[in-house]
């Protein structure tokens, strides 16, 4: 089968995207027929230039910024199209080509013009006004980090956009929640894939420590959605409570001067360092003395892919309730309102003085995620997908 996989963003740009999809593509690469040839003759093209990184490295070739009639020609050469995120472009050229595709679903853009269901200037979680047809609602909205035209010309796009969702082959949800919440027909749940290996240099958290070696991890971007800053105003109400910690912010992002600031005016310098991004094994040596990953998120995660990554490392996740990511997390970890400060105070607070609970909770998450979270069976249910999604044809 001729699989074309089409997202927007790939390496060497970071981001949960751009890892799922690097991680379905090479499964989909090493699956063989019964003669041992490639079951998927496999073309990944995205948008992100190449820059330093060297795509000879990768099982299957990446096309990168083709031009229009390139584009054309690959999607009609092609007997599936697989579109990570509802992008405009390719789902109108596989629609025209008559070319089955299946749109998996990582953000919200098939209901939400910004695709992150977050209300401007308010930054609140947007309960829907597109669906519900406050389309003025929505221009406004726009509006606040986009000029008026070109606010008006992504709410324009989405009436479209929405419509070449619904007649794909299939979409594909990445939690329960986003299928509940897009709504849109033919639509599976896949949840995201995790290679199932732990570093044993790691290993899972031990309540022997003591109390005066908890260390908390926020893992992620830096940006507003992310709730890095609901994470430092808690970690300053344990400082006022006399509560020993340590902390590390582990990531990078368009906020970081913003965290730098807040951490400081809270008095936090002795005690909260930041990281900047890692990887492999500085990634690693980071985490190894952590006691538990949180993730203060205050936007609908659509899955929680941090949270998974944390979570077959055998770290327990300290979580926001909310989205995908509160049910990534369900109960092996502990999760709080979404922007509740005080709660996310005492749930630091209750690993503190519990060490016990990290451990029992860090045994917990690694058990859901070796159920939950398989690799192959993320690849083996897109590939149903892709043949179903032919036989639709």
């Amino acid at each position: 089968m001729k699989l074309l996989l089409y997202s927007h963003y790939f390496a060497p740009s970071i981001g949960g995207v751009e890892t799922i999809v690097e991680s379905l593509a090479r499964g989909l690469a090493e699956l063989r027929t019964p003669d041992d040839s490639q079951e998927f003759t496999l073309t990944l093209v995205t948008d992100t230039p190449q820059g330093t990184f060297d795509d000879q490295t990768l099982p299957f070739p990446v096309l990168r910024r083709p031009r229009f009639c390139n584009l054309y020609r690959m999607v009609r050469a092609a007997d599936v199209v697989h579109i990570a995120g509802p992008s405009f472009l390719p789902m109108l050229l596989a629609w025209i080509a008559r070319k089955p595709f299946v749109v998996e679903h990582h953000t919200y853009q098939a209901i939400c013009p910004n695709g992150l269901l977050i209300h401007q200037p308010e930054r609140s979680v947007c309960p829907g006004h597109f669906q519900a047809g406050s389309y003025g609602t929505c221009w406004r909205c726009e509006c606040v980090e986009n000029g008026g035209a070109r606010a008006a010309m992504k709410l324009f796009l989405a009436f479209p956009r929405r419509a070449l969702v619904r007649r794909a082959a299939g979409n594909i949800a990445v939690s329960e929640h986003v299928e509940k919440r897009i709504a849109m027909p033919r639509t599976s749940v896949v949840l995201h894939g995790i290679a199932q290996k732990i570093d044993n240099s790691e290993g899972l958290y031990d309540s022997k420590g003591g109390k005066s070696n908890t260390t908390f991890a926020f893992v992620g971007r830096f940006v507003a959605e992310k709730g890095g800053s609901v994470l430092v105003e808690a970690l300053a109400r344990l400082l006022k409570r006399r509560v020993d910690f340590r902390a590390k912010f582990i990531g990078d992002g368009p906020e970081r001067r913003e965290l730098e600031a807040r951490i400081a005016a809270a008095g936090l310098g002795a005690h909260v360092t930041i990281t900047g991004y890692l990887t492999g094994q500085k990634f690693a040596e980071a985490v190894k003395d952590v006691t538990a990953v949180v993730m203060p998120s205050v936007w609908e995660e659509t899955a929680g892919l941090s949270a998974m990554e944390q979570m077959v490392r055998g770290r327990v996740v300290i979580a926001s309730d909310i989205g995908g990511l509160g049910e990534t997390v369900g109960d092996a970890g502990l999760k709080f309102p979404a922007g509740d400060v005080a709660a996310l105070a005492d749930c630091l607070e209750q690993v503190v003085a519990d060490p016990e609970l990290a451990a029992a909770k860090g045994r917990a998450a690694l058990e859901k995620a070796r159920q939950a979270f398989s690799l192959s069976q993320m690849i083996e249910k897109h590939r149903a997908i892709y043949l179903d999604a032919c036989q639709r044809q």
